[in-house]
């Protein structure tokens, strides 16, 4: 048995990732930011607990030299850590419960450093949080994907459907989108998704508007993650990134989180990702189906080799949301209206997902028969009805307007 102890020793050695406390900072606003210093990106489980109110944070993978022990000011008890097992778990006890935000972990120059940070909320009866959902907002930059007629490119196309999506999500309580690209940025593969898990995303909606050598081929389609591809048109779409893809794995950075790696330690973890995935890809589809403007290209959800889906632990889905090698989705998703569908479609279908997926100690959990939307500049009722997939008449009875004007900072219940 001891003629394997070298190597087990050299991989912990390699894969091992040092914890240090930083501080915790107090902001005039009465935000509170908890800081440690790490040595790589690692994969975390953050989570709350009541009955003592704490929250947690599992570090998989992660030692500390030191540890950590410190008292502070209300609403913070007492900030301490221990090893369990293969992780280094950080237990934040409280006085009461607050309104949190999973763990950010930032690239610095002295490592990853990682940030949670927390705010008093005495309106909360328990510790509760933000759903987090990475949207990423296919090609960009020097990639333009595919081309469509009048030089129609998928990366525009891409990113005024992820814009749309954001803008859904930043206003409506309980979520908070993270963009992976907001511009005509080049983004690596595997930037995609180690920007996800930097963030801490909770799910991971990759949009894309491919092209085919067909351009009688059209219509939207769902992927998940696997190594065989499921049609002939999955096959070609995941040919045609693999080059890419082959010079992107060898461009890992020293303080990236290797999912490769992960996927072969974590195998329990991976398949249930992958069954998750494939509830949230179902939810979407049957969303995009109920478009009227919108054709189907596969009425199930599809499967195709594509890197920036397989992280460990983060559902991820691809939404191909037309072929723009085709007039007919080229003219849709040219369109506003169109684009905007496709958002709408895959929002409630995240949404559909988390209510029957709840995820512990998050707001979405607090209802679950109507969302409450805050009412930006320019929005006017038609457009938000339109946004949520409900009538005016039913924003307005439910909400008791009697037909009148709607202004800022208003919070509007959205029922389903």
């Amino acid at each position: 048995m001891y003629k394997f102890l070298p190597i087990l020793i050299f991989n912990y050695f390699i894969y091992a990732n040092e914890i240090a406390f930083v501080g915790i900072d107090e902001q005039k606003d009465g935000e509170i930011n908890i800081s440690l210093i790490l040595d790589k990106v690692a994969y975390i489980n953050s989570y709350s607990q009541e009955d003592p109110s704490r929250l947690v944070l599992e570090i998989n993978d992660a030692y500390s030299k030191e540890s950590i022990s410190e008292i502070y000011n209300y609403p913070i008890k007492q900030i301490k850590s221990n090893k369990d097992d293969d992780h280094t778990k950080i237990v934040i006890d409280l006085y009461d419960d607050v309104f949190w935000r999973k763990p950010i972990q930032e690239v610095t120059d002295s490592g990853i450093l990682l940030n949670l940070k927390l705010n008093k909320d005495k309106s909360l009866e328990q510790n509760a949080r933000d759903i987090i959902v990475a949207i990423d907002a296919g090609h960009g930059g020097k990639y333009p994907g595919a081309v469509g007629p009048n030089n129609i490119l998928e990366k525009d196309v891409t990113l005024l459907i992820a814009k749309e999506l954001e803008r859904t999500l930043r206003d409506t309580k309980g979520y908070q989108p993270v963009m992976i690209r907001d511009g005509d940025q080049t983004v690596s593969l595997n930037d995609r998704f180690q920007i996800a898990r930097r963030y801490g995303a909770d799910i991971f909606i990759s949009i894309h508007a491919d092209g085919f050598k067909l351009s009688s081929v059209k219509g939207a389609s769902v992927f998940i993650w696997s190594e065989e591809a499921s049609s002939t048109i999955a096959r070609n779409l995941s040919d045609t990134k693999r080059e890419r893809i082959l010079a992107e794995i060898k461009n890992l950075k020293p303080t990236d989180f290797d999912e490769d790696y992960a996927r072969e330690q974590y195998p329990e973890v991976y398949e249930k990702k992958i069954e998750q995935s494939k509830i949230l890809g179902s939810k979407i589809l049957d969303q995009l189906k109920k478009d009227p403007y919108t054709k189907i290209h596969k009425k199930n959800v599809e499967y195709a080799d594509f890197r920036v889906l397989k992280s460990i632990d983060i559902p991820s889905v691809l939404v191909e949301s037309g072929f723009i090698t085709n007039p007919e989705d080229a003219a849709r998703l040219k369109g506003k209206p169109g684009r905007r569908m496709i958002a709408r479609s895959i929002f409630l279908g995240i949404n559909n997902y988390f209510i029957e997926n709840p995820v512990s100690g998050t707001l979405i959990n607090e209802n679950t028969d109507h969302l409450k939307y805050t009412i930006q500049k320019g929005d006017v009722l038609s457009e938000i009805a339109i946004r949520f997939g409900v009538t005016v008449e039913s924003i307005d009875e439910k909400n008791k307007l009697n037909n009148k004007p709607i202004y800022p900072g208003q919070t509007l219940k959205i029922y389903f």
